[in-house]
């Protein structure tokens, strides 16, 4: 699908210098980014792990409360 993206002069010129940095066309720089922020948004219909998959620590958690847990996982 074509479509036209109008950017701020400032913005156009970062992204042909960032096309050329990359040997690639502007077009190829902007799908990746699209591609990019579509995934990083997107909404997962299913948990990607069950309950009996995961550890209830009660609230927030501390670096050593991980190290623990992921202690207990490993033996």
């Amino acid at each position: 699908m074509a479509w036209t993206m109008r950017l701020p002069e400032d913005e156009e010129s970062q992204l042909d210098a960032q096309a050329v940095a990359e040997g690639r066309s502007k077009s190829e720089v902007a799908r990746d980014a699209v591609r990019e922020y579509v995934q990083r948004h997107r909404k997962w219909s299913e948990p990607l792990l069950t309950d009996d998959e995961t550890v209830d620590l009660g609230g927030p958690i501390t670096r050593h409360e991980i190290r623990k847990v992921m202690d207990g996982v490993a033996r």
